[in-house]
Order: structure tokens, then sequence, then C-alpha cells
């Protein structure tokens, strides 16, 4: 028998195991991804090494995104990745592969260490510069088994060095342009310096014209290739004429060292000859088949892929590598990457990178798998409403009639029930209509407008139709000529008409900047099926300084889209709606000086113009004060109440500006050494309505404005840590005007409330939840460097928080003032989803009042909704059905037989 302390200590155990089983809260395992779903990305491809003869086929990978990965060969699925740090610290100067060779022609100079070796590495990356990081992985794993660092005397210089890998050996190369090179031979495995830094001399270094292969170093010169052996003892200046030769760049060829391509030339810095100097492709790359050295080459001809295989040293074809097969247009010029054949009976892998960032994997004229990169790079996006069934379009179309005639609605039903009949007969024996696109790919809205078209749009110029329930994208496109604009301004997806105008078909319209002129590109399309509309692709004379929409026209339930290019001069698109920009305001804003402009568009005599009417300076008086983000209020959202109860019962009234701005700029200072000041500016008038100045703060700032309060975080230099600061701006107990909002007449200036809170982590991006009405409360999700989005209910952001507990807080239900944010687990709404560099978050709002659309953006994508106020216009569900079907049966029932019963009394009653 167990002692009598022990039954105690173990009762105790169970009471208390059973007391905090009820305050836990857990996400059920059948509830993950009922609701939301993530893609992985890794970006696009940069350099990539193809393992087919192993025991564990893999594909390693690295990215532009800094990313190092291993992908299954046959699925192109993650095996692992690992993310670096960002820009500049993890910039990826090298990567090299210690199982296998790089320079086909000298094997032993690049293997490294056995991979069981205490001291060997699978793969090893640089990255950075100052420090440089060298890392070694396990292939298998992705761990990291062991690193060092190199800090430069010099870090400008070092921010143009390279490194390459011989024998062991990792080599740092510090070029100075037009002197000399400064080459320091490592350890690859410790960061022990073997010898004294060698300086070479090499006045005819040029950083556009070097280029690094193998051990070679080489410029081109107008008809001359110089080069030298940075490994040698005694470095020799190899010199080679060439002739005929084109413009095109010099570039490295892997697998060779010493071997360049000019344009279809193949030469060799330290060979006599090369055989095989011209080829009919400017993509191609060295490998070996059957032992063999062998060149393969990959071209698109008339939306054909042809990859083709020569000998190297025979120039004779390879017809074991010979493909032909369907290339679709929206992937853009592919670049061969790596390749590898098994056997004969196998055939080869080749893996490409396309100039829309995608990575394909090829395998006997079939393609067998396609990773969309481009998606690590979202730079817009939007929800769009799904089109109404036939039938309901029909029966909307219907009611949406504008006669009040009796007679022409009641032919108009009649007709519209017969045009349905017919078509259910047809239907029934086979002589129907075929279901379009959309009704065969289930895309129909919902009756609670859960289910949206997501249209994205990325870096690379690529559009996707993504289905936000299921992930699958509908359609991609791809517009090979369009870039972001001056100073990294991202393009913009923009919705002229919503699939809400039955019969009409709805309009996006992608605003961007040609990469060749520079001017401005509009491309309309339909994001239901991404087809081009309105004429598709437009090509602008001039350069876009601003743009806006329009209202919606009556016409075709279209918004105009108002342009405004470099010389201030106004147009719209569709010309027909020109007039509706009459009485329009817009600013513009300079980031490198903080001076904004304000501009009334005005229509007279046909012809549309603008006129300055208002300047802001916010440059200072050095005028070394930077622009670093602006905030306008989003035009889908509505306010539901006006007005704010107190304690006494009063009111208190919101300041509702719809065309209140929010600016922050920085600069130095001798004595703060940082200063961030923000402003809230009325964009019709200029009116600065109120500024505050944080001193020691500094970027990055990221702000949420909405309704009549504002939110924004910022990094606190004085006590190193992240703050956010939120503002609200009331009338007063009186309202000026509770109908229409003019800046032109405003209230005076408001009241204003400010607290600043303590965030105990690093924030990324912030934006508010937003439903149809208004209604629900507003929450704010605040996405951090850990890859978590937090959501943030307004109450612990509210600045009216009280100091100390009194009756007037709790009356008006405000929480006491803490300094500290929680970020309780619960709140996270991607739960374990991390989200991989987590840069923008997007919110839409539903057909239900209760729910916002989410989507997160970064290296991933993260899909969900959230309930700010819970669903309260939903049903639970496991609503008991039975119950209340019983119950209303019982009431019915009970109703009907009292109804009886109290019919028959008044009968007696009146007989008496």
């Amino acid at each position: 028998m167990l002692p009598q302390t022990a039954l105690c200590s173990r009762g105790l155990f169970l009471i208390s195991l059973l007391f905090f089983s009820s305050c836990v809260n857990a996400l059920y395992e059948d509830q993950i991804k009922k609701f939301d779903w993530r893609i992985q990305h890794i970006g696009a491809i940069d350099q990539a090494h193809l393992e087919l003869n192993s025991l564990s086929p893999r594909l390693l990978v690295s990215t532009h995104e800094n990313v190092v990965a291993v992908l299954e060969p046959q699925t192109g699925k993650i095996v692992w990745r690992q993310v670096l740090e960002n820009l500049p610290r993890g910039d990826l100067k090298l990567m090299q592969v210690g199982t296998a060779s790089v320079n086909i022609n000298e094997p032993e100079s690049t293997a490294a260490a056995p991979t069981n070796s205490k001291h060997g590495f699978d793969v090893l990356t640089v990255q950075g510069h100052a420090p440089a990081l060298v890392r070694g992985w396990n292939v298998a794993s992705g761990n990291l088994e062991w690193e060092w660092s190199l800090m430069p005397l010099q870090t400008e210089r070092a921010e143009s060095a390279f490194w390459f890998y011989k024998n062991g050996i990792l080599y740092h190369v510090i070029p100075t342009w037009h002197s000399h090179i400064e080459v320091t031979p490592y350890f690859a495995t410790t960061g022990r310096a073997t010898e004294t830094t060698a300086r070479i001399s090499a006045g005819w270094i040029n950083a556009d014209k070097c280029v690094l292969s193998g051990v070679y170093y080489t410029c081109l010169e107008s008809s001359q290739l110089i080069g030298i052996d940075l490994t040698a003892s005694q470095p020799q200046i190899l010199r080679k004429t060439l002739e005929n030769v084109s413009k095109d760049k010099l570039r490295a060829v892997e697998g060779i060292s010493g071997a360049y391509a000019i344009g279809t030339r193949l030469v060799s810095i330290h060979e006599a000859s090369i055989v095989c100097n011209n080829y009919e492709s400017k993509n191609f790359i060295l490998g070996k088949f059957q032992k063999r050295r062998v060149l393969a080459q990959a071209d698109v001809v008339n939306n054909v892929l042809q990859i083709r295989g020569h000998y190297v040293d025979s120039c004779e074809p390879v017809p074991e590598m010979t493909i032909n097969m369907d290339y679709a247009d929206h992937y853009g010029a592919p670049t061969l990457k790596t390749f590898a054949c098994a056997s004969q009976s196998k055939g080869c892998w080749y893996v490409l990178g396309t100039e829309d960032e995608s990575i394909l994997a090829v395998n006997r004229g079939k393609l067998r798998w396609v990773r969309q990169e481009s998606l690590a790079n979202i730079v817009a996006s939007e929800f769009i409403d799904l089109p109404l069934a036939d039938a309901e379009g029909t029966l909307e179309n219907e009611m949406r009639g504008n006669t009040g005639d009796i007679a022409s609605a009641f032919l108009r039903r009649i007709s519209t029930q017969a045009m349905q009949i017919k078509s259910i007969f047809l239907h029934v024996i086979g002589l129907g209509q075929p279901p379009t696109d959309t009704q065969k790919a289930g895309l129909v809205r919902d009756s609670f407008g859960l289910h949206k078209m997501l249209v994205v749009l990325t870096r690379s110029g690529k559009i996707f139709g993504i289905d936000n329930i299921s992930g699958k994208h509908h359609w991609q496109l791809y517009l090979s000529d369009i870039q972001n604009f001056v100073n990294q301004e991202p393009m913009r997806l923009l919705v002229q008409r919503t699939s809400k105008h039955f019969p009409l078909q709805p309009l996006c319209t992608v605003v961007a900047k040609e990469k060749l002129t520079g001017n401005g590109v509009l491309f309309r399309f339909n994001p239901i099926n991404g087809k081009p509309a309105e004429g598709g692709l437009l090509k602008l004379n001039y350069k876009i300084k601003q743009l806006t929409l329009l209202a919606e026209s009556e016409k075709d339930s279209i918004k105009g889209l108002l342009l405004l290019d470099g010389q201030n001069n106004v147009a719209v698109y569709p010309q027909y709606v020109q007039e509706m920009a009459h009485g329009m305001y817009l600013f513009t804003a300079d980031k490198s000086t903080a001076v904004l402009d304000g501009f009334f568009v005005q229509y007279a005599d046909n012809v549309l113009s603008s006129l300055p009417i208002w300047n802001v300076r916010l440059g200072g008086h050095n005028n070394d004060h930077q622009l670093v983000a602006i905030a306008g209020k989003n035009p889908l959202e509505h306010v539901h109440s006006q007005g704010r109860v107190l304690a006494d019962r009063s009111v208190l009234y919101k300041y509702i500006n719809p065309n209140l701005i929010a600016v922050v700029t920085q600069a130095t200072d001798p004595t703060h050494k940082f200063l961030l000041n923000v402003y809230l500016i009325d964009a019709v008038s200029g009116l600065i309505v109120f500024s505050m100045t944080h001193r020691r703060a500094r970027v990055p700032v990221h702000i949420v404005h909405s309704e009549n309060w504002l939110a924004y975080s910022y990094y606190n230099d004085k006590v190193r840590r992240t703050e956010i600061t939120t503002i609200e701006l009331y009338e007063g107990k009186t309202q000026a005007n509770s109908t229409v909002w003019s800046s032109l007449n405003a209230p005076p200036l408001p009241m204003v409330e400010r607290q600043s809170y303590i965030i105990p982590t690093l924030v990324e991006t912030m934006r508010e939840t937003i439903t149809e009405r208004g209604i629900t409360n507003k929450h704010v999700l605040i996405g951090t460097a850990s890859g978590a989005i937090i959501e943030m209910p307004w109450a612990l952001l509210d600045p009216r928080r009280p100091i100390t507990t009194n009756t007037q807080g709790r009356e008006e239900g405000a929480i006491p003032y803490i300094p500290e944010l929680p970020l309780p687990t619960e709140n996270i709404i991607n739960y374990n989803q991390t989200i991989a560099r987590l840069s923008n978050i997007f919110t839409a709002p539903s057909g239900l009042e209760s729910t916002c659309l989410v989507l997160a953006t970064g290296l991933d994508i993260f899909v969900t909704r959230v309930a700010p106020s819970k669903t309260f216009d939903l049903l639970k569900e496991d609503f008991d059905y039975t119950l209340i079907t019983a119950v209303l049966l019982a009431l019915t029932s009970g109703s009907l037989v009292v109804k009886h019963l109290a019919s028959r009394k008044l009968l007696k009653q009146a007989w008496k």
C-alpha cells in the first residue's frame, strides 16, 4: 500500500490538473487548415546542384532571396530550407557543394573533406561582407554544423569582395578597381589564415567587364581577354586575342575553370583552343553524360522548348539529351541551371529558372513539376467577389430593373421563367449549353461571401488568380515589360468594377512602369478568368506621378482611373467618365525632400487640368528630413458609430475626416541622434491637423490609419525596444456636421488622446481588420519578425486607458493602463504556421459582418479569416438542430392547441 503522504500528493496533483484544464485554450487537430492554408516558397533560383546517383536524390538550390534549400527532384517539394538573414548581412556570395566537384576538368580541386568527417561539410555558404559569415550545413537535415565570421578592415571595399573554393581552402578576394587585387586564403572549416594576404597588381580590372571562373579572374577589353590565376604562387597575366567579338557581356561557364561565354561563343583563358566555339544558343551549361563532358542548351522557338546536348571534346550531338516540348508563354525566357543523367532508361533531368521567377523540372520530354517562386515577392493583392450563378444573376438583374411598370415587370418575370424552363429541358435531354469555365471550377459566389478570387501581383510582373478557399491557381498572366515605379514604389492593382454588376464582367487594372522607357503602362483584365479586357495592354507616352480611382459611373458601373503625369497633366481612363473627375483632389509627396503638393482637378471646355492649391514642406530648416511613411484610410471602410459614450452618458464625437493622411519624417540630430516627426494633414486643404515629435526614435515605421485613430510602431533607440503609439481624434461633445464632411469648412482642431505602449517583439507590418458595415470591433493585426501574426484588440491599444482604476474608466469599459502589451499565444492567428520574412498583410471584408478575410505575404503565403467580435451572425458547428427543431414544433403545436382551446372557451362564454 502507498503511504498516506503519497496519496495526498497524488490527490492534490489530480485536483490541480482538473482546475487548470478548464483554463486551457487549444486548437484542435481537425481545425488545422480548415479555414486557412499556407504555401512555402524559396524565391527565384540562383544556383543549383542536382544529385541522382545517391541513395537519396536531391536538388540543392540557392536563391536570390538568400535561401538555401533541398528539393525532391521528382516532385519539387521542399525537404528543408534555411532562410538566411536579410540584406546586406544575408547576401549570399558563394555556395559550395562538398560531396561533388564543381569543376569537371579538375575534380580533385574542389573535393572537400569527407561527409562524415568531423571537420568536413556537405554544403558551404558564404554570406554578407561586414561581417562575412562562413557556414557548413548538413545536406541531409539542413542543420548548421559549424560557422565562423570575418570582419574586414575596410567595410566599403568589402562590398565588392567575392569568394571561391579550392582544395579545402577558401579564398577571399577584394578587388580595388583599376589598381590591384588582394587575395587571402583560409582553411574552409576553421577560418584560420593559411598565408598572408597577397597583393596582385592589376590595373586593368573593371567592375563591369570582369568575371571569376574557377580560379581565374578575367576581363574583356575590346577584343582581348586578360586574366590571372589567383591561386598561383607567382601570378602571371594571361592574354588571349579574340576575333569578331560580339557586344555581349562576358559570362562565366560553370564546370570548366577559366571558361567563358561571349554570346554564342565559348572561350578559355588558359587553353590554346576549345572546340565548338559557335553555338546556336546563349543559354547553356556544362555537365557530364556517360562520364564525358557535354554542353546542354535550352531555347524556346515558337512556344516549343528545345533542349540539345553536344560533347565538348568532339562537338558531336548527344541524341539522348534531345527534348522538344510545349512551353507556356507565362513562364518567360528560360535559363538552364543544372542537369543530371542517371541512366538512359530514366533520361536526364533538367532544372530551369524562368524570367517570371518560376522553377521548372523537365524529364523525358515532359514538364514534371513547377514551383511558382514569383509568389515570394507579392506587391499588391485584391479579394474579388465571385460571379453569381446564371439563375441568381438573372433574378438579380430582374429585381434591379429601373422601371416601375407592373405590366413590364410581369412580362419580364414570365419571359425569365420561360427561359429557365427551356434551359432545364435542354439540359435534361443533353442539348443545353455546356457549363462555363468558372462554373466548372466552382467559381460561384456562396451565401456568406467567404469564397472569393484572390488576385495577386508579383514583383516580376506576374499576375495570379488564386482560390482563397483551396489555394488553387485558376489562371496566371505574365507581363515581362513592367516593373515597380521610382523609389521602389510598388505597382498598383486596382478594381474598376466588381462582380456585383451582372451581367457586366468585373474589371481590374494593373498600373506599372515600362522597363525600357519608364513610361506608364495599363493592363486591363477580367479577374475571374484572367483574360484581357478593354483592349488589354495600353502603353502610355508619359510617366505616372500619381493615380486614384473616381466614383462609380451610372452608365456601366465602372470606376474611372485618374492619372497625373510628371508635368501635372491629368488623364482619365476610360475617357467617357472624365466629367466625373471635376472637383477631385490629389496630392504628391517627394520622399527625399519631404515636400507635399496638393492639386485640384477641374473639367472645363472638355479639357481636364490640375491646379496646385497647397504646398507643405516638412524637410526642416536644413532640408535634412526624409519622408519614411505615408498612410491614408481604407476606401472600403465604413464607420458605424460616430461617437463614444462616456461615463456620464454624454457622447464624445469622433473626428472622422476621410481626407486625413498620416505622414512620418525622420532626420538625424546632433543631440538626440534621431528625430521622428508625425504629421496628420488634410489632403484637401493642406492643413496640418496635428503633429508630434519622438526623440531618439527611428525606422522601421509601420502605420495603421482608420476611422478616428492612428497606430504606428517605431524603434526607440534610447531604451532599444519597439514601441507602439496610438492617437485618437475627437470633435468634442458637439458634432459640427453629422451628414457630410467638408475639409473646406472643417470644424476646429480636434481633441487629441495619445498613449505609447511597449511591444516585446520586432514589428514587420501592421494592418487593421475591416468588415462590410463597420459594426464589428476593430482589431490590429501585427506581423512580427518571428513570422507570427498577432491579433491585437483595440481595447489594449486604446489611448484613453486610465492610469489608475476609477469609476469613469469602468463605466466606459476601458482597461487600466499597463505599458507592456501582452502577446498571448492564443492571439496568434497563424498558430504554428510561421511565415518566413513576413512583409505585408492584406485584409478585405466578407459577406458576413463578423468575418474579415486576411492574406499575409512574405517569402510564404498565408490565407485565413478572423472574427474580431466572434461569429455572432453564424451558428456554431455543434449547434443542436434536432433540439431546436423539436422545440419549434412543440411551440407551434402548443400555440395551435391553445388557440383552439381559447376559441372553445370564448364560444362557451358566449352561450352563457
